[in-house]
């Protein structure tokens, strides 16, 4: 699997260094690259990425704007947030916009190499260490006791797993259980958040404070 990969950063030495270091890693391919996010619309157009690692905080054109341009344009590309812990309410506002994982850019490099593939596959890849710090922008309707019924330990146990991008298969194999166990603890997760999906089971629990 050859994952082509768009890199926007404004930070010229952090960006040669990610694109150096991918480049190492067989079967990701880094096909372009910018310093502001004005170009990002025609180099996802001109290139056809599977997955783009953005920048939040630019001085030109912002992440931010990145994501609602591709959002205007109708253009369903998996986006990797790279951000610093000062970053937490853009972070989660990049999300609601449709970003599907973040990291610090303080990674390891199989942390990135791990999200950029598990993103390429359709996956989600919250980094844990920045959720559990990310301030959550609750909407005033939404709180726990809002729920249709609370969640369980262990659905909290597999929520968790599910925002880290783990799969039913690698979560059962986690948790020692069974994958349908495992297939019918989300089910029931996405019905208790009233959502359809586990994007946005990861999202709702965000604004909801429980992981």
């Amino acid at each position: 699997m050859n994952i082509k990969i768009l890199l926007i950063d404004d930070q010229n030495l952090v960006r040669e260094g990610i694109k150096s270091l991918l480049q190492l890693k067989p079967g990701l391919d880094v096909v372009a690259e910018a310093d502001d996010g004005s170009e990002a619309l025609a180099l996802v157009l001109a290139h056809q990425p599977d997955v783009m690692l953005l920048d939040i905080r630019m001085p030109k054109v912002t992440g931010l704007d990145v994501l609602k341009q591709l959002k205007s344009a109708n253009i369903q590309l998996p986006v990797l947030i790279l951000t610093t812990f000062d970053d937490h309410d853009l972070v989660l506002e990049c999300i609601k916009l449709g970003a599907k994982g973040y990291l610090r850019k303080d990674v390891s490099f199989d942390a990135l190499t791990n999200a950029i593939i598990n993103l390429a596959k359709g996956k989600s890849w919250l980094q844990p260490a920045v959720t559990c710090r990310v301030e959550k922008a609750r909407d005033n309707q939404d709180s726990p006791s809002a729920l249709i019924e609370q969640l369980t330990d262990i659905e909290v146990q597999v929520l968790r797993l599910v925002a880290a991008g783990y799969s039913n298969h690698e979560i059962a194999d986690a948790l020692h259980r069974s994958v349908g166990t495992i297939r019918n603890q989300v089910s029931a997760i996405l019905a208790k958040l009233n959502v359809r999906d586990r994007t946005r089971a990861v999202l709702k629990a965000l604004d909801l404070g429980l992981i």
